[in-house]
């Protein structure tokens, strides 16, 4: 059975703090899935791209 998400297209996303466009795939094999360890976007927030991600996991410690 193939996964749902897997047969989506990428969704396109800007990054809620520098404006970095980039896709998401919403699927367990996305970049952030791998990085599950750093937070999840603030209330208000979409998603963050990469960089921004790993900026506010260094903050969170």
């Amino acid at each position: 059975m193939t996964n749902r998400l897997e047969m989506d297209p990428p969704r396109h996303v800007v990054c809620s703090r520098c404006g970095t466009e980039f896709s998401c795939t919403q699927s367990e094999t996305c970049w952030c899935a791998e990085e599950a360890k750093l937070p999840m976007p603030r209330k208000g927030e979409d998603c963050l791209c990469r960089e921004c991600l790993r900026k506010a996991a260094a903050q969170v410690q």
